[in-house]
């Protein structure tokens, strides 16, 4: 059930004469089993993080300051993927926290989301030079990691962010503004297409498109089951 309308039905029992909703408690064992698989996911991508970040299976790792592994939540239900790590994401380590990723931050904030709920990475974990374009064997070389990540969080939903991204996991050519139409899939989990926010800052006329897909990836994502356990 989306938010709107769980809060019609509230309005709805409201109206009815109905002042008390009794909710079925969660058992302390349950959010135990939760929280082991959380902190065993955590602790597994963290190791993970370490062991790659003196990678060098492609020639990205001769700029790298830091290996851009990606964050959030290790058992989020969604899983945002961008293209590459920029030259601030190089400096940290962490994914998305130029003007790039301020954007991104308002944009799932306004789809009542944060970064918590989600987990983001991109498609390769190292600063192209310049901030070109990731080439195909850089892609290539990146991607086992990639799917090891979506391996560990099984994500339910993806929101693959840019033409890059969109282009490299659904193995088309396809322009982004055709990919945007329609919903797909990789490794047969829904996958949503929309602009990156970079280009969002950088071509204004992007604003519209970009609240059509993610309000679509909201009323996609509120209605997604629980996680089985």
């Amino acid at each position: 059930m989306s938010v709107k309308a769980f809060n019609q039905y509230l309005e709805f029992l409201k109206i009815s004469g109905i002042q008390d909703i009794f909710v079925k408690e969660t058992s302390r064992e349950q959010e135990t089993v939760s929280d082991d698989i959380l902190e065993g996911k955590q602790r597994l991508l963290q190791e993970l993080s370490q062991k790659y970040s003196d990678c060098r299976k492609c020639i990205l790792n001769t700029g790298r300051i830091k290996l851009v592994y990606g964050q959030g939540n290790a058992d989020a239900k969604m899983m945002v993927i961008g293209e590459a790590p920029g030259a601030e994401e190089n400096k940290t380590g962490h994914v998305f926290v130029g003007r790039a990723g301020q954007l991104l931050d308002r944009q799932l904030k306004a789809i009542n989301l944060t970064r918590e709920d989600i987990y983001i990475a991109n498609i390769v974990k190292c600063r192209p030079p310049g901030n070109r374009d990731p080439q195909k064997d850089e892609m290539e070389s990146c991607l086992p990691y990639l799917l090891e990540q979506i391996e560990i969080i099984q994500p339910q939903i993806f929101l693959l962010l840019g033409r890059i991204a969109s282009q490299a996991l659904l193995k088309t050519t396809t322009s982004l503004g055709r990919l945007r139409l329609t919903a797909h899939t990789f490794n047969g989990i829904p996958a949503y297409v929309t602009y990156h926010p970079a280009a969002v800052l950088r071509f204004t006329e992007y604003r519209k498109p970009t609240w059509e897909d993610l309000q679509r990836v909201r009323d996609q994502y509120f209605n997604l089951p629980p996680k089985i356990r």
